[in-house]
């Protein structure tokens, strides 16, 4: 019984020791990037001092969403390749719990392709109780090879009340 035991231990941990080979694998195959770091150490190491980008804040709330909703920073000027962070202010003002979803949209058109996003609210919905306010960061990166004639780019997130949906 105990060399049973001792063969299921040594089976589970050769196993759990596949399992991140495995994980990228499939991860490769299906088409999922997982490199998100990996840009992340990039893009930090190769920031452009020779110029400066300025980077607008704003925020709206969607049809009648019992909250406020706006950026700490209306706008910051950064380097390319410099991670920033930022942070943006809820406040529910409802006597209930809320569920909220923000969606992030960029100007000029293209500009999604040189901001990357490493750490966002956006990322999961977000549940607010009743009467929080709460500052929610934003972490990002300037793409280095951004093109020399975009210097203003526009983050813009409408925050969304779904609590309804996520009863049902």
């Amino acid at each position: 019984m105990l060399r049973k035991l001792l063969l299921i231990i040594l089976l589970m941990g050769g196993f759990a020791f596949a399992m991140v080979p495995m994980y990228r694998k499939i991860c490769e195959v299906v088409g999922i990037d997982d490199s998100r770091d990996v840009n992340f150490a990039a893009s930090n190491s190769q920031v452009d001092l020779t110029r400066n980008v300025t980077v607008e804040f704003v925020s709206a709330v969607n049809q009648n969403a019992p909250m406020r909703f706006e950026p700490v920073e209306h706008q910051v000027r950064i380097h390319p390749g410099q991670v920033t962070t930022i942070r943006y202010r809820v406040v529910n003002t409802t006597d209930h719990v809320l569920v909220g979803q923000a969606v992030p949209s960029y100007g000029p058109a293209g500009a999604e392709k040189y901001l990357t996003k490493l750490q966002c609210f956006c990322f999961s919905n977000q549940t607010f109780q009743p009467h929080e306010s709460r500052e929610m960061p934003v972490v990002f990166v300037v793409a280095p090879d951004l093109p020399k004639g975009m210097e203003n780019i526009v983050l813009a997130y409408t925050f969304f009340d779904i609590t309804a949906e996520k009863r049902s």
